[in-house]
């Protein structure tokens, strides 16, 4: 097995090749794999990596249990200071690891094995193919945060449940288990929790028997489709984040949830 390691430690993020899959691993388990600046560069390399690499048919995207992605790490992206580069002069699109996700020219499944929240539920929307573990947990949570979400909730999660669903999933940020996200088609399956990885190399081994040309152009055609192109909505979300983030609520909601009390938001 050919093995290319993103990083080193059990502080990042992992990608690993076999048999012409792909398989990228969140792997802060300590921090519920919440992912701080490095590990958010770090993913972005493992699925640009992925995409260019000739060998890789189909990509598998989890996380190092107990957790899938519980999303930002409050205390270095929210709390603590910001780096010049997650500002950059130039508008961006969207967060460099969505396009990077969303860019992504092979398959993805999220093999989601326990809680994906905030930025977590959007890595799961960025993939083709959603299986969860009957442990996996889903959750908009920015609102909470007193922030838009990123690209994945307003450009895939109402073609995949519908405007209503999302719209609900969105303004209350409520938590739904994976019974409630099969029935509402966020994800394809609900598995055993010890079957949800076996089960996505399963599928994603089928995939990867396909012509890749063909697969290729099947991914392309179902996003031009369902979704579209994803960079005016990409450059409208980060430039609200951006403003929000300057808000007494978005400060409050990172406050309550640190000192780990209920906010009070004032609406500036």
């Amino acid at each position: 097995m050919a093995t290319t390691e993103i990083t080193t430690g059990a502080d990042g993020v992992t990608l690993a090749v076999a048999a012409h899959i792909a398989t990228i691993t969140l792997d802060r388990p300590h921090r519920r794999n919440a992912l701080n600046y490095r590990a958010y560069d770090q993913l972005e390399a493992a699925f640009r990596a992925a995409s260019a690499d000739p060998a890789v048919r189909c990509v598998v995207v989890t996380g190092a249990d107990p957790a899938f992605c519980s999303g930002d790490d409050v205390g270095e992206i929210m709390a603590g200071p910001k780096r010049a580069s997650a500002t950059p002069a130039a508008a961006p699109t969207a967060t460099p690891a969505a396009m990077a996700a969303l860019e992504c020219t092979k398959p993805v499944i999220a093999a989601v094995n326990g809680a994906a929240v905030g930025w977590g539920m959007e890595l799961a929307l960025f993939a083709d193919i959603r299986i969860a573990s009957e442990r996996a947990k889903f959750a908009e949570l920015f609102v909470k945060r007193g922030l838009p979400c990123d690209v994945g909730g307003f450009y895939r999660l109402p073609a995949i449940v519908g405007p209503a669903k999302a719209a609900e999933l969105l303004f209350t940020g409520d938590v739904i288990d994976a019974a409630e996200a099969l029935r509402v088609g966020l994800v394809t399956e609900v598995v055993v929790h010890a079957d949800l990885m076996p089960r996505a190399l399963a599928l994603a081994a089928r995939i990867a028997a396909n012509p890749p040309l063909a697969v290729q152009r099947l991914k392309e055609g179902l996003g031009r489709s369902a979704y579209g192109d994803p960079r005016e909505i990409g450059a409208w979300a980060i430039g609200a984040i951006r403003e929000l983030m300057k808000s007494e609520d978005h400060k409050e909601g990172v406050a309550s949830f640190l000192e780990k009390r209920e906010p009070v938001f004032k609406g500036r």
